[in-house]
């Protein structure tokens, strides 16, 4: 290979032990460190080895930028341009033929060759770079290809590379495959931290940090941020501080020209080649970026990383069926990742926007995505494989059991797999269609609707990046969208030519040649993805199939419709935040779902209307949908009327003066013990523990609250009664004592005794205290003014008139002139009347 001419790279001293290990296993671990030239040095130079046989070699990278740049730097080292020995595949553009050696791919390439065709015919060596970001394509790709070298291709060879990787748990997975250590090429790296927490907003820290950076240190500047939106703000402050173009002579580093880049995975091809190019002589550069360029990339110029120490990754919450990307510290290795890109071609800075204590609190690596991710696409993959539950392939992590079960409930849900978990011929179809599974199931649905393009153009929406993100006079309707895909218009023209495209390939696949129509079941389409995520307006607010409360932004034209198909949100809990929506009407949520839906009969107390109810209600998930009346028995409404009792209390039967006296009388005999044998208890609990005894049989006829309070209590409370329970009731326990007045005065029974409430007029000539309970019990006496105000209470009624009565007869004869208040009550003439006749 004498027209390779590669300048001298660390990981040249380590090639021939490479090579050595390669040739006597199946299996080697490169472990080298940032800088030492894996990615683009080793493919090469493993081409003539004796073992490939003149087979190709086939390299992952985790991102589709890395892929691009690394096949074209090995292309420009053989003096060739990509396409020829060494080429690339990823999605939407393949520069690769009939004698490329080597290709390179993002990972899900990989998995659709091996499931189309698992022998891997003509590839002799699978290299898995960068292994340590543990993307949930390479733990499955792994696992895949491990399958098939143990079952299939006993000769082929995989070489797993990785800058920070625990190089035993992976040399274990691999069989206790060799682990070659190279050091990498890094100039030394000076790290700065803070030296307390800086409690600004993250865009004001980290646009501090650029200015004092370029101040303090020389060349470019590279600056991680989790997300666009941290990106655009930090731009933002950057530009008001005229960081470009500032005239000689001003003071501080801005008087050089300056310039600010974006880099993320979604940025056109253009503002990832200005972010990546070296900046024209005179000038500096600061770029703005996300972990894309924490790994594979080496940007010219480079000296400074200014690192804001976070990661924005997603999580799946099983529960909910729903991602959310969550804002998570990085790890220490990432950071580690970030610091190196400072030192890759002279002396560097890092300023980290955190403690040096903090540091410390890092974990020491990121987590895997295949323990934190959606695993409907693994789930589906596996389906394919014919291992569901993936039991018998080798994952350095298993997926999480809650995660994939929830996966496999959604693929059956799909009618993708059947009951022993095997493809249907939907989900076959689906599995043609290298799209998440619920794209997959829309686009197969949407066709057998007719609707095969628009649901191609409805995929590509919700794959690609916002066409109008950033807008914000935009409201959430898809449709705008979809009017802006067709028809052009203001919007993000590089997501509109890639989600162009993507509907081309996805309606090749399907072989769906009609035109674009039917923009008004866009609805339809994105419930078919997201079925959990149909919703229908409550108050101000929508509740999901998934039993989820959305919220949608204020202003949104979509707050009018009844229902709507939810394609994207945000948030965690009970609530969302509603990104991305279509409205859907009532009928095609019956049409479409109508295998789906679950039907109740209800018959129950409704306590906004205070009845029973009767209905048979369609539901999909949590939602409502149809309703119809139906018949109940009586015995059914009486049960639901007593259910509605228990919840308005005991206190809402109709408790008349006559059956409060009945309970009470009863119950004082009953817990005072004046009664033998088994006497009914009609206390507040019991009754309502006891109601299908006692009341159901007297409900007939009632449905309402307002009948209810007209049901005459007595006679059903008495129904639990014998004829000689009910006599002793009124000789124990009467419901009026005859006075010397001859007024039947009624006794109060609420107490631990019965109280007698009376004017002392009425009194006069009474020795003996009142009994009840057959004598056994004096009842207490209340003795009353003429205004029914209490005077004395006593159970001696001869002790009151010799001892208290002189007391109260001269307080009352100054207060009450006009009454009777005889100087010896024993002698004087009991009266009805208040006054004294003239």
């Amino acid at each position: 290979m004498e027209k390779y001419v590669l300048s001298q790279l660390p990981i040249d001293s380590i090639l021939p032990s490479l090579k050595t290990a390669l040739r006597d296993h199946r299996n080697v671990v490169l472990s080298a460190d940032p800088g030492a030239g894996k990615t683009t040095r080793v493919p090469i130079a493993l081409l003539d080895s004796e073992w490939l046989s003149g087979r190709k070699i086939v390299m992952l990278e985790p991102r589709r930028l890395a892929a691009q740049r690394a096949a074209t730097y090995m292309a420009q080292q053989l003096n060739e341009k990509a396409g020829q020995t060494v080429g690339y595949r990823i999605r939407g553009d393949v520069k690769a033929g009939a004698h490329t050696r080597i290709e390179v791919l993002t990972e899900g390439i990989l998995t659709r060759m091996l499931q189309t065709g698992p022998e891997l015919e003509g590839v002799g060596l699978v290299i898995f770079d960068e292994f340590h970001e543990r993307s949930i394509h390479a733990d499955l790709g792994l696992a895949f290809t491990l399958d098939v070298q143990e079952h299939l291709r006993p000769d082929l060879r995989i070489l797993v590379m990785s800058a920070t990787l625990d190089g035993m748990a992976i040399s274990a997975l691999l069989g206790n495959a060799p682990i070659i250590k190279s050091e990498g090429r890094i100039f030394p790296v000076t790290t700065h931290y803070l030296n307390h927490t800086d409690e600004r907003a993250l865009d004001r820290r980290v646009a501090g940090s650029v200015i004092e950076a370029l101040r303090k240190e020389k060349g470019d500047v590279l600056v991680f941020l989790p997300g666009q939106r941290e990106i655009r703000r930090v731009e933002s402050l950057l530009n008001e501080e005229r960081l470009t173009g500032r005239p000689e002579g001003d003071d501080g580093p801005t008087r050089h020209n300056i310039s600010v880049h974006m880099l993320y995975g979604e940025a056109s091809p253009q503002q990832q080649q200005s972010a990546l190019a070296g900046a024209p002589e005179g000038t500096r550069k600061v770029i703005l970026s996300t972990n894309i360029a924490e790994t594979s990339l080496t940007i010219d110029g480079v000296r400074v990383v200014i690192d804001a120490g976070l990661s924005r990754e997603p999580r799946f919450d099983p529960r909910r069926g729903m991602p959310a990307l969550v804002t998570i510290p990085a790890s220490q290795a990432s950071a580690d990742q970030r610091r190196g890109r400072a030192g890759r071609q002279s002396p560097g800075a890092c300023y980290r926007l955190w403690t040096e204590g903090q540091q410390q609190e890092l974990p020491r690596y990121s987590q895997p995505e295949i323990l934190t991710t959606d695993l409907a696409p693994l789930a589906t993959e596996l389906v394919q494989w014919g291992d569901p539950n993936g039991s018998h392939l080798r994952f350095l992590d298993p997926p999480p059991a809650a995660h994939l079960s929830q996966a496999r409930t959604l693929l059956s849900n799909m009618g993708a797999c059947d009951s022993e978990g095997k493809l249907t011929d939907h989900g076959k179809a689906m599995s043609q269609i290298p799209i998440h599974p619920r794209l997959a199931h829309m686009v197969v649905k949407g066709k057998e609707l007719g609707l095969g393009a628009l649901a191609c153009d409805v995929a590509a929406l919700l794959e690609e990046r916002d066409l109008l993100r950033g807008d914000t006079d935009t409201d959430i309707d898809l449709y705008a969208r979809w009017y802006v895909l067709r028809n052009g218009g203001r919007c993000d023209k590089f997501a509109r030519d890639r989600a162009l495209a993507q509907s081309k390939r996805l309606r090749e696949i399907i072989g769906s040649g009609e035109s674009v129509k039917n923009e008004d079941k866009l609805g339809v389409l994105l419930a078919l993805a997201y079925p959990e995520r149909v919703a229908k307006r409550r108050d101000e607010k929508y509740q999901l199939a998934s039993g989820t409360v959305a919220i949608l932004p204020k202003g949104s034209l979509l707050a009018r419709e009844p229902f709507l198909a939810i394609g994207d949100v945000d948030g965690s809990g009970n609530s969302v935040r509603v990104f991305l929506a279509a409205a859907i009407t009532e009928k095609d949520v019956l049409e479409v779902f109508s295998e789906r839906l679950r039907t109740e009969e209800e018959i129950q107390w409704d306590e906004g209307r205070e009845k029973v109810i009767a209905r048979r209600v369609a539901f999909l998930g949590s939602i409502e949908l149809s309703e119809s009346p139906i018949h109940p028995t009586p015995e059914q409404i009486g049960h639901a009327l007593l259910d509605g009792i228990r919840a308005m209390g005991i206190g809402s039967l109709n408790w008349t003066k006559a059956a409060t006296s009945f309970r009470a009388r009863s119950e004082w005999l009953r817990k005072s013990g004046f009664v033998d044998g088994e006497w009914p208890n009609i206390g507040d609990q019991h009754l309502l523990n006891t109601m299908e005894v006692w009341l159901l049989p007297f409900l007939g006829g009632i449905s309402r609250r307002s009948q209810i309070e007209g049901l005459d209590l007595p006679p059903v409370l008495k129904s639990l009664f014998s004829h000689r329970q009910l006599q002793e009731v009124d000789r124990l326990a009467p419901t009026h004592l005859t006075v010397p007045s001859g007024s039947r005065i009624a006794l109060d029974y609420s107490g631990e005794r019965p109280v007698l409430g009376v004017r002392l007029q009425e009194m006069f000539g009474e020795l003996e205290t009142p009994t009840v309970a057959g004598g056994r019990v004096k009842v207490v006496v209340h003795l009353l003014s003429p205004a029914h105000r209490p005077l004395a209470v006593t159970q001696d009624l001869p002790s009151f008139w010799k001892n208290a009565y002189p007391e109260v007869r001269k307080d009352m004869r100054g207060q009450y002139p006009k009454h009777h208040w005889p100087e010896d009550p024993l002698e004087a003439t009991p009266t009805k009347h208040s006054k004294l006749k003239r």
